[in-house]
């Protein structure tokens, strides 16, 4: 009778064993996660050392260009507002004339470096804008029919002096605005002074791209 008893007891899984499967699974799946975790860490720092270095980079290149505006910027002949350099019509040209004179193309020429350096790592390109006072255009001068075509050709010839010094040609671009954008009263010489004048600035190029090149 006993052997009878014994026989109809099935054996059971010991508790412990079942216990290691779980905790093989939980381990595997921690491991999974540390992994996943670490793996984003990486991710992380990678684009944080990228995102310093390029901080830095981009403060070299601004560096460069305020050392070379530094001079300029003492004497007077540059303006340097929100981003946008502005250069006296005096300095760069003679009265209704579209030649550069000496000091103007030095000017330049120490310019043309460190703004290419700049474009090369952005989505922008250079935009160079001609200003004019509202005097009109001497009598007796046939190359230009009005202020608009001053401020045009002007425009031009420094999109031309920076291509010439190593700009690339596809990163700027000429837009002549006249007399119509004002930063002084034109009620006085030195008012109308300050108005004759070339602004560089950069842009995104897609703005660019959207509207009328005066070249």
């Amino acid at each position: 009778m006993s052997e009878d008893i014994d026989g109809g007891v099935e054996p059971t899984t010991p508790i412990w064993a079942a216990f290691s499967d779980l905790m093989s699974v939980l381990l595997g799946a921690f491991v999974l996660i540390l992994v996943a975790v670490i793996g984003v860490q990486l991710e992380l720092s990678t684009k944080l050392d990228d995102a310093v270095k390029q901080r830095q980079l981009e403060s070299q290149r601004r560096k460069t260009l305020e050392d070379a505006l530094a001079g300029p910027l003492a004497s007077g002949r540059v303006t340097l507002v929100n981003g946008r350099i502005g250069i006296s019509g005096s300095v760069l040209f003679a009265q209704n004339s579209d030649q550069l004179q000496p000091e103007g193309r030095d000017l330049l020429k120490s310019l043309a470096g460190p703004l290419a350096a700049y474009l090369k790592s952005h989505d922008e390109i250079l935009m160079v804008s001609g200003f004019a006072d509202d005097k009109q255009v001497r009598s007796g001068n046939h190359q230009f029919a009005d202020n608009w075509e001053l401020s045009a050709q002007r425009a031009l010839t420094v999109t031309r002096a920076f291509v010439d010094q190593g700009v690339p040609a596809s990163s700027v671009f000429a837009a002549a605005f006249g007399s119509q954008q004002p930063v002084s009263s034109n009620a006085d010489a030195n008012g109308r002074a300050k108005n004759r004048r070339v602004e560089i600035a950069p842009v995104p190029r897609s703005t660019a791209s959207g509207g009328e090149r005066s070249e």
